[in-house]
């Protein structure tokens, strides 16, 4: 239970989606003492905050005429754009911060301060990290771009949160496309696992055998992200401990006995065939990152 929900001294909050990460954005800022009002499109889900000292909003626009900043975070920009634009939500919210925790597209990120700066909204877009069993917590991770005072003057009611919260600069669409980039990182790494664990089964190796080896594979790669990182952005990609050629040697290992099996090695043929292009205009002394310059040539 929440110290004081009464306590009109108390910043307040409007959170808008009551999914799980809504949910527990609500539950934190109750948690912290402050005064939160919630609204979800779906009814009954505010049930347990309520419980815990929430005001439950009858429509988005009571719930963000209740405070002076209005936390979002729904599926994605199509709809929080189908909440924020309707126009008597858009009316109440002139003058007042909408802070964006909404996951998309950095473009989207981009057109939603566009229209904020029309209708007098102040706008801040966010991303969240961690899962929602860390807000919070510690453990929580949240990144922020837009205007460096609108991150200051929400950082009250935001550090109730939980976390570390990081101001990634002006450009508003910078929080997206680092959070783009770092889901990159993560689903390619599961779909990775997902495919390895399909040819280990095929080869009569159990998840549960192979998860402390899958461990350490997984170890190695926290310091190749921080290695070279100035050659990188330079555009030169060392190949001294792993030449591409080699890698491409391995890759095709993995595509012969993944199609022995008959399991699609698509994934693995996609990477093989960057890492062949590059071996083909001449780089087969660099490092596998010079794919990076296949991939994205400008």
């Amino acid at each position: 239970m929440s110290s004081s929900t009464e306590n009109h001294d108390q910043p307040t909050v409007t959170v808008l989606g009551l999914g799980p990460m809504g949910r527990a954005l609500a539950g934190a800022f109750l948690e912290a003492g402050l005064r939160v009002t919630v609204w979800n499109r779906t009814a009954g889900r505010d049930r347990e905050l309520v419980e815990r000292g929430a005001t439950a909003a009858r429509t988005a626009e009571e719930a963000a005429a209740a405070s002076g900043l209005t936390v979002v975070c729904v599926v994605n920009y199509d709809a929080a754009d189908a909440i924020l634009r309707r126009p008597a939500v858009t009316d109440t919210l002139k003058g007042r911060t909408v802070v964006n925790l909404t996951a998309d597209t950095p473009g989207r990120a981009r057109d939603t301060a566009t229209w904020a700066a029309d209708h007098g909204i102040s706008y801040l877009d966010g991303a969240i990290m961690t899962p929602a069993t860390t807000i919070g917590t510690p453990d929580a991770v949240f990144l922020y771009s837009g205007p460096e005072h609108l991150h200051h003057d929400s950082r009250p009611v935001l550090d109730a949160l939980g976390g570390a919260h990081t101001h990634l600069g002006t450009e508003i669409g910078r929080a997206a496309a680092y959070d783009i980039a770092l889901l990159d990182i993560f689903w390619t790494a599961m779909a990775g696992y997902a495919h390895a664990l399909a040819v280990a089964r095929a080869e009569g190796i159990t998840a549960q055998e192979l998860a402390p080896f899958a461990k350490g594979i997984a170890a190695i790669l926290p310091p190749l992200f921080e290695l070279d990182v100035e050659d990188i952005d330079n555009g030169n990609y060392t190949g001294d401990l792993n030449p591409i050629t080699s890698t491409v040697s391995t890759m095709a290992h993995i595509i012969h006995t993944s199609e022995e099996h008959a399991i699609d090695a698509s994934l693995m043929r996609a990477a093989e065939g960057l890492a062949r292009r590059a071996v083909g205009r001449g780089h087969g002394t660099d490092g596998f990152l010079r794919v990076i310059e296949i991939m994205n040539p400008r």
